[in-house]
């Protein structure tokens, strides 16, 4: 079930992004990591905000994730996605990655059941042009 509609924009990643972006084409969802402190974090960004080291890695993540938190989107933030509207947008977050956050849609379920804390698992929405965003459904 896609839901990315063709008259979107493609995502447009700088370089710092492009490993997260480039896993994704792959079918894998990685964070950044600091090479030297091992601090997660996402969005990912060229310098760790904890010992100010400019080394990385990339860590696989589960498939399996939890919601921290959502809402209920009711107006449509681009025409293409007017059609899909109301649509859940949620934060989710990844057992055994502390701090590690991602905005994604929620599927799969409907809008009135979703809750804080249920279980949700990774599937990918292919958006063309070899590329596939992370989205969640309910697990």
């Amino acid at each position: 079930m896609a839901m990315f509609p063709d008259s979107m924009p493609r995502p447009t990643p700088n370089m710092d992004e492009q490993g997260f972006w480039d896993a994704c084409a792959q079918q894998a969802l990685r964070f950044q990591a600091c090479g030297s402190c091992g601090t997660l974090r996402h969005p990912p960004l060229p310098i760790c905000g904890a010992c100010h080291s400019t080394a990385i890695r990339w860590v696989d993540a589960p498939a399996e994730a939890e919601l921290f938190s959502y809402t209920v989107v009711h107006h449509a933030s681009h025409p293409a996605v007017k059609g899909n509207l109301p649509y859940v947008v949620g934060i989710v977050s990844f057992p055994g990655l502390p701090g590690v956050r991602l905005v994604s849609n929620i599927t799969g379920v409907e809008r009135t059941d979703v809750r804080i804390g249920m279980k949700l698992r990774l599937w990918w929405d292919d958006i063309g042009a070899g590329m596939y965003v992370p989205r969640f459904a309910a697990a």
